[in-house]
């Protein structure tokens, strides 16, 4: 059978098994293994063990983990609900501030946590039902949550990030270092989202209560004297400086990003027993348990990702497609225009994770020989695939509402996140059109990259 014939097989193959039901790291490994068997060397079977783990043991995997375990020491604690309510105080006065509150509180435990279902759960469960209790539409608060999740993938720590540069052999921490312009990009436009859609159900709320309708929650206006807003910040300030010095340490090249995740993780399980008495085994064991979890099945989707991704090189696979594309000779911003479509039309069935170790190997040459940044694509790339995270079908922050949330209707919560969509859409373009709101910080404090 010709390569084509085989990548063709090869692709029906594993969305008929993801289609099935059967979990993304088992339907991989499942058609990795059965088109070894079909095409390649009997002995190429002994190794598949021997692969997986060779795969897995990247020292810059384990940090993985590592940054689990600091989210879910603040996720399944009070520290991030305490982080909401402090930035819900700081900024009441704003016309839809308890909105703007929820995005940046997104956006400060995505920066904790590195993941973006942790982001939704721990801030959604207490800012979606704050929102609701003042008269927010459950789709505005659900979309706010949805969207402001999908930082966790953008802002470092991002797991995303990480697992891209080790496919992409790029530098993490300079990874790192591009996506804090795009994520204050993202913030700022969903903050200012926030404000304009207040002020809509705000007036709408108005105009209902000036023709003599009820008086709705939204036209309530919370008050918070000076020292009840000093008073939430004790709780706060320590993982605010946490966060702070896993990023000097990060970025000042005095730890690896091994170092930095265990040290980070370490310390915010030190800051949880100190501050919220969290350290009791009974207290920590659900802590333990969501890593361990999490944790599992992240690096099960790695490991068979990559016996995925290793299998389709050894038949030629990803680079007849790779040449495919070239010999297409499309223009060069053709050519990211497509990779940028395929990676939307992934996004409908597969996480970001699956995403980067499949296509990795099928992108990334023909976008280097068209002298395109890498490392500016993989934080296009990874905006592009947090559009994956709040618009059906898989949609994983969308579930995650739903399980925080359960009362809100599954149409007004995909109603509420497709603005979001929007304005990450108009992220990436502003990307393309201005590159340097990603390149100038990794450029500023590690020099330019002579690899481009």
């Amino acid at each position: 059978m010709s390569v084509f014939g085989i990548g063709l097989a090869y692709g029906i193959a594993t969305l008929l098994v993801m289609f099935s039901g059967m979990p993304i790291a088992f339907a991989l490994g499942a058609v990795a293994v059965v088109f070894m068997g079909i095409y390649m060397p009997a002995a190429s079977l002994d190794t598949v063990t021997q692969n997986v783990y060779e795969e897995m043991a990247s020292i810059t995997l384990l940090s993985i983990p590592l940054f689990i375990l600091k989210g879910a020491a603040i996720g399944k604690s009070r520290a991030g609900q305490d982080l909401y309510l402090a930035l819900h105080a700081w900024l009441h006065r704003v016309p839809g501030g308890l909105g703007v509150a929820n995005v940046f509180a997104c956006a400060l435990f995505a920066a904790m946590a590195g993941s973006s279902p942790a982001t939704c759960s721990a801030i959604g469960s207490a800012g979606i039902p704050e929102m609701r209790k003042r008269g927010y539409s459950g789709g505005f608060a659900a979309g706010i949550i949805a969207a402001g999740g999908t930082l966790g993938i953008l802002l470092p720590p991002s797991i995303t990030m990480i697992l891209f540069a080790v496919a992409a052999e790029k530098s993490l921490g300079r990874l790192f270092l591009a996506g804090i312009g795009p994520g204050l990009l993202l913030v700022s436009l969903f903050g200012a989202y926030a404000v304009i859609r207040f002020r809509q159900e705000y007036a709408a709320a108005a105009a209902i209560y000036k023709n003599g309708g009820p008086k709705a929650p939204i036209l309530a206006r919370d008050e918070y004297t000076l020292a009840e807003r000093f008073s939430v910040l004790p709780r706060v300030i320590p993982f605010v400086l946490l966060l702070t010095g896993v990023m000097i340490a990060l970025y000042g090249g005095y730890a690896t990003p091994s170092e930095t995740a265990g040290l980070g993780g370490l310390l915010a399980l030190a800051l949880i027993a100190a501050i919220y008495s969290v350290w009791r085994p009974s207290d920590l064991a659900p802590i333990m348990k969501s890593t361990v979890r999490e944790s599992t099945m992240l690096m099960m989707i790695i490991g068979m990702s990559l016996l995925y991704s290793y299998v389709m090189s050894y038949l030629h696979i990803s680079q007849s497609a790779a040449e495919s594309v070239v010999a297409m000779h499309l223009p060069r911003w053709g050519l990211l225009f497509a990779i940028l479509v395929m990676v939307v039309v992934l996004g409908f069935f597969l996480p970001p994770v699956s995403i980067i170790l499949m296509t990795a190997p099928i992108i990334l040459p023909p976008l280097r020989a068209a002298n395109f940044d890498i490392i500016w694509f993989g934080v296009v790339m990874t905006i592009v695939m947090e559009m994956g995270l709040i618009h059906p079908p898989v949609g994983l922050n969308i579930f995650v509402i739903r399980n925080v949330a359960p009362d809100i209707p599954l149409s007004e919560v995909i109603w509420g996140t497709l603005p979001f969509v929007l304005l990450m859409m108009a992220a990436v373009l502003l990307l393309c059109l201005v590159p340097g709101i990603s390149t100038w910080l990794p450029d500023l404090v590690m020099g330019p990259d002579g690899s481009r």
